[in-house]
């Protein structure tokens, strides 16, 4: 029998089957035999999906499992070719071994798209020929709009607290498939508390084959998460500019401003800056 891993993909009960030497395998069933390791390997992914950058200790400590059983696991899954390792120097240890930590790669997340953003991507290139960019830009626009009316009742129910209101729209990017979380950075003396933040983190782009071919999109999903949040906020990096993940910061030493979460309204002084190269295993 073949020995495969069962990769699901996001937002369905469909699963990709992956050989053990990284090729992939005809879709279907589970095989009876595979059941413990296929949902193991299952969570893993996941957690790697949510959680990237992350190392085997920390999926460990995330799953209840020994470092070992992590590490075949992700053995398992980097010869699938669905994760990769990124080298990243250990805060504090001085010139020691740079820290394994594991993301999921191009192909890892090319599992987990559309299989209609090849006939989007066209449609958007004849688009751009005949009528110019700013009708691209028109059409992220209305699709952007959308999910800003959307989320808007949601990240109002938050109230004032930028970090709360960053809370909820992570909440609503996830319930899109877009495996969003949170952290808050709190700037201690001497800094500022004003420099506070929080980073809105997004492991998965149900669009990023089309951002990486039209920057636009990401353009207009900063200035509608700068208008939900009601500040200017910062794009760090994108998956479709060669990151790990989306990185949004948002900085919550200030008032939220009041109904600047309005759709069609104009949008702050948004700076965006890509820091993806610091991101790429070394």
């Amino acid at each position: 029998m073949t020995n495969s891993t069962f990769v699901p993909l996001a937002g369905s009960g469909a699963r990709i089957s992956v050989l053990r030497g990284g090729k992939p395998a005809a879709q279907g069933a589970l095989p009876p035999a595979a059941d413990a390791d296929e949902r193991t390997r299952d969570r893993v992914l996941n957690a790697v999906l949510e959680h990237g950058p992350v190392s085997a200790a920390e999926l460990g400590d995330l799953l209840g499992f020994t470092p070992a059983a992590v590490r075949r696991h992700l053995d398992h899954l980097s010869r699938a070719g669905v994760i990769e390792v990124k080298r990243a120097a250990r805060a504090g240890a001085g010139a020691g071994r740079p820290a394994r930590r594991y993301v999921l790669s191009s192909q890892g997340q090319s599992t987990l798209g559309d299989d209609y953003l090849n006939i989007a991507s066209s449609a958007l290139k004849q688009l751009q020929e005949i009528a110019g960019t700013e009708a691209v830009r028109k059409f992220a626009v209305e699709r952007f709009a959308d999910m800003e009316r959307r989320y808007a009742p949601e990240v109002d129910q938050a109230g004032t607290d930028i970090t709360a209101r960053s809370q909820a729209l992570s909440a609503a990017l996830s319930r899109d498939g877009f495996v969003a979380s949170t952290a808050s950075i709190e700037a201690k003396a001497p800094l500022p508390a004003a420099l506070s933040s929080v980073q809105l983190c997004q492991g998965h782009c149900p669009i990023q084959q089309l951002a990486t071919q039209f920057p636009v999109f990401c353009d207009v999903e900063t200035e509608m998460f700068s208008r939900l949040v009601g500040v200017d906020v910062r794009r760090l990096s994108t998956l479709a500019r060669g990151g790990h993940v989306c990185t949004t910061h948002i900085p919550t030493g200030r008032p939220a401003a009041t109904g600047a979460h309005a759709p069609g309204a104009e949008p702050g002084t948004l700076h965006e800056v890509s820091n993806h190269l610091q991101e790429r295993p070394l």
